[in-house]
């Protein structure tokens, strides 16, 4: 006699993800486990009178979405301030500033995240003159939607002691104008954090709460696991935390933060003990995570070839080489997943060929380091990716749909690197593993509008490559071969018995509707665990 289900889904679509059975018409869940998938005849066994049966009413069951590069806590601290996404050029930022301005009189400062670049007046690049504009008396700080560069007025920067200038980090600028003084543009954490530093933080409470609303979002969107990008032993406290509360309705993976300043031993001792400490199926650590370059809108995003918009660069790294490919080497030494943030191709480079010193140097295993983002990538790198074993971790709505003034990206790359700019297509053709997440809150977390980008792309220019995606292989980059990416294949990322029970159930079947109407569906449930987390 089967164990008596606490879920029973019947009715349904159901995608598992699982290439023993790509189908099914019925799953039952007990405990935190799912315990059946097949037919809905057999699935009548594991029936009881305490079973609850969810009718899906030919909606579509799958997988709950691994997000496969997530900024949570960050994110959830973005949910505090302006909100300044929805602004697509001077004017309506404008309005977005001058409405909090009011509405927070007794605030001491404006924070602000999520504004694009070049919305200044005529989509020219912002400055402190047009912040000034809104607000004098009162510092302003904004981030752009990246996080690689903030914007400040004159009385911030003045405050923060950097108006006339400074020493920045490594691969940054607060750049200057013909005065010396700062325009307000501040590139990179090295050149921003004076004043960022500044910027009142929430207490423990607050961000609490912002944690919690942060928790509440990702389950109301269908993710039931993120790869953390930002990760050390006070954040992953933090989850503990809520995790032994019950509230962490999430599962995270977080690798440790590595810096330019790192040093080999602490690397060791750091990753070494949050391995230890972390290791159960809500949280897990064991992983590290550096970053190359910055971003191309910024001109920091390190390129083989110069900026086609500035052609006295190619960007910079944010570490010597021999110091990266040290550390890279003693995090593999240790078996550790390394995971690099790299935008251009020849940050991706030095990525690659770090990785494949490290292979030399500590034997070949099973590491499955990755490259985060690959927005360009050079044609003789393609094959290295399946070559060394690396994944190619992407983002659907980082892309660009098209060329137009709202987004700089494609003009600082020029047309000529158009066919090799975010390519899905061409590096899965090449063998290399895709998985996708969304970087948030650079962009929305909503998996189910990354599904839609992937599946509708379009070329920017007649005769391009096409890197569209079918929705089969964009499922399954967000649940499969996610769960491979942190090496959790065996028990998450498909509906399969034995597998852990994490389940998003979506009102239609995602097969049989236009792939622009996926952008626009909301989930009906989220299974985290074998709880309930979210019902609309």
């Amino acid at each position: 006699m089967p164990t008596p289900a606490h879920f029973l889904f019947e009715n349904a679509h159901i995608f598992t993800a699982d290439p023993s059975q790509s189908s099914a018409e019925a799953v039952a869940v007990t405990n935190n486990r799912i315990t059946f998938v097949g037919s809905r005849a057999e699935a009548l066994a594991f029936k009881s009178p305490g079973t609850r049966v969810i009718d899906a009413s030919g909606g579509t069951l799958l997988p709950g979405f691994i997000d496969s590069h997530f900024h949570m806590l960050y994110g959830a601290l973005n949910l505090d301030g302006m909100q300044l996404e929805p602004a697509t050029n001077y004017e309506e930022l404008s309005q977005i500033i001058l409405a909090y301005a009011a509405e927070h009189p007794d605030d001491a400062w404006l924070p602000g995240t999520g504004l694009r670049y070049n919305v200044g007046p005529g989509h020219t690049p912002l400055n402190r003159h047009h912040l000034d504009a809104l607000v004098a008396d009162r510092p302003i700080y904004i981030n752009a939607f990246d996080g690689h560069t903030s914007w400040a007025n004159t009385l911030a920067l003045k405050m923060a002691g950097i108006f006339n200038g400074g020493e920045c980090g490594p691969n940054s600028e607060n750049v200057l104008d013909e005065h010396g003084e700062s325009t307000g543009e501040l590139r990179e954490p090295g050149a921003y954090q004076p004043v960022s530093d500044m910027v009142p933080k929430p207490d423990a409470a607050r961000k609490r709460a912002l944690l919690q609303k942060a928790l509440r979002l990702t389950a109301s969107l269908g993710v039931t696991s993120v790869h953390n990008m930002d990760g050390d032993s006070e954040r992953a406290a933090i989850y503990a935390a809520l995790e032994d509360l019950g509230e962490l309705t999430c599962r995270i993976y977080l690798p440790y933060s590595v810096s330019p300043e790192t040093t080999p031993e602490t690397l060791k001792k750091e990753i070494l003990a949050l391995k230890q400490a972390y290791n159960g199926e809500m949280l897990r650590a064991g992983a590290v995570k550096f970053f190359i370059d910055g971003v191309i809108e910024g001109f920091t995003g390190l390129l083989v070839d110069p900026y086609t918009d500035n052609p006295s660069t190619c960007g910079a790294a944010n570490y010597e080489t021999e110091h990266f490919n040290r550390l890279v080497a003693e995090a593999d030494r240790l078996g550790m997943q390394i995971f690099t943030h790299s935008v251009g191709d020849m940050g991706v480079r030095w990525v690659l060929d770090a990785y494949q010193q490290a292979q030399k140097l500590n034997g070949r295993r099973d590491s499955r380091h990755r490259i985060e983002h690959i927005e360009l990538v050079h044609p003789q790198d393609l094959p290295r990716f399946k070559e060394l074993g690396v994944l190619a971790s992407m983002q659907p709505l980082h892309s660009p749909m098209v060329v137009d003034e709202n987004d700089i990206w494609p003009q600082r790359v020029g047309r000529e690197r158009w066919p090799l700019s975010f390519a899905w297509q061409t590096l899965r053709e090449a063998g290399a593993t895709l998985i996708f997440g969304s970087d948030w809150p650079v962009v929305t977390q909503n998996p189910l509008r990354g599904v839609s980008n992937a599946v509708t792309r379009q070329p920017w220019a007649e005769g391009m490559p096409q890197q569209r995606q079918t929705l089969t292989e964009t499922l399954i980059a967000y649940t499969r071969d996610a769960a491979y990416g942190e090496f959790q294949e065996h028990q998450k990322g498909q509906i399969r018995a034995g597998y852990l029970a994490d389940l998003v159930l979506l009102p239609k079947n995602l097969f049989e509707i236009p792939p622009a109407d996926i952008a626009s569906l909301k989930p009906a449930l989220t299974m985290a665990d074998g709880r309930v987390v979210y019902e609309a």
